[in-house]
């Protein structure tokens, strides 16, 4: 059972969307958490999060200005920390076309400076946060989070007799999030029309909360090296667009550059490397670093057929226009009409 009481943990990019779930998943769950670093480069972001999660009421929590292409700011802010969440990055794929060398300073230069500072520093484990697009990736983004996962995975080789494991969690858009369909839909139903790229465009459906519990699922069971990526349910793009604005016009508007009809998050070469579990999968490092038989009967999992693929077009769990209306609600915006 996984208990972070008396740990000291530190978050990159946590005045995201996802650090504020994860600290504020951790201050609830472990009240007895030793140190909580939110490691982030924006003042204001730290400042506002600060009003949410003042050191007056959590005494363990610590706000530290710093970029992760900086590793000698890393190599300060790692000392006597214990546990790594790394979910900072630049993540739009527009950005990424137009400023390629940016994306590769954070995502990969910046994972490096990671690994780095965690062996030299002692910390014990680090889980990097990854993102569908790293899966066969046709844009720099995916690209640059590939590598990212790579960096990662491979620090297991490295890392010597130090006590330190790199694990990657993998998902997709969580619903919700800034610049994904759900609230751009949110606000374009105000105009009375819905834009569509692709009427056939499927995508995961994953929370916030989910997210933050699949990372603390890869602390408690991750022997280093693996991918975790869960199983979730998808939705169809018309399915949404039938939730959110059912009136609304639904003009077909083209995929945009690097854009995929379907999310993938395990590709049919992953599977020969990849383990089914009840709720989960894993791809397993591609060299040796522990056994894998011995894994998969520890853990109580099973090797997945050949050719499979973990796609959200040929998905076996589908949400429904009216499920997504009770997701939007609860985890959107609690305004949301379940009967539009």
């Amino acid at each position: 059972m996984l208990d972070l009481n008396n740990k000291s943990i530190l978050v990159t990019g946590a005045t995201g969307s996802f650090g504020h779930k994860f600290v504020a998943t951790i201050l609830e769950r472990y009240p007895k958490i030793k140190r909580l670093v939110v490691f982030s480069r924006d003042e204001l972001k730290q400042h506002n999060m600060s009003l949410r999660f003042p050191k007056s009421q959590y005494p363990a929590i610590r706000y530290f200005l710093g970029d992760i292409r900086d590793k000698d700011r890393l190599y300060r802010a790692f000392e006597g920390i214990e546990i790594v969440i790394h979910a900072a990055a630049l993540k739009q794929v527009p950005a990424a076309e137009y400023n390629p060398f940016e994306f590769i300073k954070t995502n990969v230069i910046g994972a490096e400076n990671i690994i780095n500072a965690a062996m030299d520093r002692g910390v014990q484990h680090v889980v990097a946060l990854s993102t569908d697009k790293a899966a066969a990736p046709i844009n720099l983004y995916g690209a640059t989070k590939l590598c990212s996962d790579k960096l990662f995975t491979a620090a297991n080789y490295a890392k010597g007799k130090r006590d330190i494991r790199f694990s990657v969690v993998r998902y997709g858009n969580v619903i919700g999030s800034r610049g994904s369909v759900v609230p751009f839909f949110l606000e374009k139903r105000k105009e009375g029309v819905l834009p569509i790229t692709h009427p056939k465009m499927t995508r995961f459906n994953i929370t916030l909360q989910e997210g933050v519990d699949l990372v603390l699922m890869a602390l408690e069971k991750a022997w280093g090296g693996e991918i975790f990526v869960p199983k979730l349910p998808s939705y169809k793009i018309m399915d949404m667009a039938e939730a959110i604005g059912p009136d609304c016009e639904h003009p077909i508007v083209g995929i945009r550059p690097g854009e995929k009809i379907h999310e993938e998050m395990i590709t049919e070469t992953d599977a020969l490397s990849t383990i089914e579990f009840d709720t989960y999968y894993v791809i397993t490092p591609t060299a040796p670093v522990w056994d894998v038989e011995e894994y998969t009967k520890a853990l109580d999992g099973q090797q997945v057929e050949e050719g499979f693929k973990y796609n959200s077009g040929t998905n076996t769990s589908w949400l429904s226009p009216e499920e997504l209306r009770r997701i939007i609600k609860e985890h959107v915006d609690p305004t949301f009409e379940l009967n539009p």
